[in-house]
């Protein structure tokens, strides 16, 4: 018989707990942990298991991932607006199959038919994907399954990742001049320095005779003969830099630390912070108007937080709550989140209306972080022209200096 490894979350005292337990399914595993007085949070089938397994390996293929964000959000959409009409789960499913044009998604919807048919839960098929459905989108599923609410649960999933989508969208397309513009500066400079400058040089040695070139003609001549010379050098250090700052962030001190100074960075660090704040806040509020138990929405906002210095805070929140505490009072002592999300959350505890407070919370730290980054756009614009034309000055300074003394030595 199959063995699941589960975490749950004691309904009565809120104490986690971890096990194993055998059963021919997964739904009948949750059903008997449910008997227990215990909410699953995680359930995942032991590798000993092979059938399964080897029905998963397909989609393990896949490079990167299979599904872009705007892809689930659309599916979730037409998903929901199925449902909404009356149309049987599986029959949706076998519409939105026979359309999906992408190749990696395809096999997916089919397994999760399959696993109905089966006598399987949706939210059992979807924790088969975790590439695709994180664990926001399976516990809300579970949630709405459980509640008898599932096409309300799918149309506010929906609206969920389309207003993530938005907000990505928006913050792509404000940088996509600055980035324009770092690209074109770096190519004029690369430019200038491994074709220009090389051609001065040789005019200089047969001109000058020797003569002792001016400083900032040597550090230019310098870094121009560095870059021709020694390219694999240069680019395998930059190379073997990124990858170093790579491997150490996915350690947990490296990962610390690097999370930490991204909130600590000027400008850029509150616009993170404000991201991190609206994205907690609407996912927080989400799972609960799903239905999704506070502890273990808290539980799942901090493994959705993105960066493991909010998560730790949200984790002290998740203690505090459990031994009693409200949500306002242990955020507000984390001191992390700005003062006005503690601030609107208590309101929202005190009139009975959280999951809409919060997600007012996730629309105003939204707003700010938009009117932020096009600040920062704003300004980075004129700073990348001044720092281009500095550059490119310097360069021509620097070779019009020995030019200068060529000429007056003719003169």
């Amino acid at each position: 018989m199959p063995r699941y490894h589960y975490q749950a979350i004691e309904v009565a005292t809120g104490r986690q707990r971890a096990g194993v337990m055998d059963g021919p399914q997964a739904e009948a595993v949750m059903n008997a942990l449910k008997a227990r007085g215990l909410a699953p949070t995680k359930l995942e089938l032991q590798a000993d298991a092979a059938k399964p397994a080897v029905k998963r390996s397909r989609f393990t293929l896949t490079l990167g991932r299979p599904v872009s964000p705007q892809q689930l959000a659309v599916f979730t959409r037409q998903l929901a607006m199925l449902t909404r009409a009356g149309v049987p789960l599986v029959r949706a499913l076998e519409i939105l199959g026979r359309q999906e044009r992408n190749p990696a998604f395809r096999p997916v919807l089919e397994d999760l038919i399959e696993g109905i048919r089966g006598g399987g839960t949706f939210s059992d098929g979807l924790r088969r994907h975790p590439r695709i459905f994180d664990r926001l989108y399976v516990n809300m599923v579970r949630a709405g399954e459980s509640g008898g609410v599932l096409e309300a649960v799918l149309a506010r999933l929906a609206q969920f990742l389309e207003q993530g989508v938005q907000v990505r969208g928006r913050l792509k397309a404000a940088m996509t001049y600055p980035a324009i513009i770092v690209v074109v500066a770096s190519a004029i400079v690369l430019g200038l320095i491994t074709f220009v400058v090389p051609r001065f040089e040789a005019i200089f040695a047969g001109t000058l005779k020797g003569q002792a070139l001016p400083a900032l003609t040597q550090f230019v001549l310098g870094v121009s003969r560095l870059l021709k010379e020694q390219t694999l050098l240069v680019g395998g250090f930059a190379v073997g830099v990124w990858l170093l700052i790579g491997l150490a962030a996915r350690t947990e001190p490296g990962g610390r630390w690097l999370d930490r100074w991204k909130l600590r960075v000027p400008l850029l660090g509150e616009v993170l912070l404000k991201a991190a704040v609206a994205r907690f806040a609407r996912t927080f509020g989400t799972l609960l108007a799903s239905g999704v138990p506070m502890l273990q929405a808290l539980a799942i906002a901090r493994d959705t937080a993105g960066n493991t210095h909010i998560a730790a805070a949200i984790q002290a929140v998740h203690d505090r709550v459990k031994e009693g505490d409200g949500i306002a009072g242990p955020l507000r002592a984390t001191r992390i989140f700005p003062d006005m999300a503690p601030s609107m959350i208590e309101v929202g505890e005190e009139t009975g209306a959280l999951p809409e407070m919060l997600g007012r919370v996730a629309d105003s730290y939204d707003e700010e972080v938009d009117r932020t980054v096009a600040a920062l756009t704003t300004l980075i614009e004129p700073l990348m022209i001044v720092l281009m034309a500095v550059m490119v000055g310097t360069i021509v300074i620097a070779l019009f200096l020995p030019i200068i003394r060529i000429v007056q030595s003719l003169g």
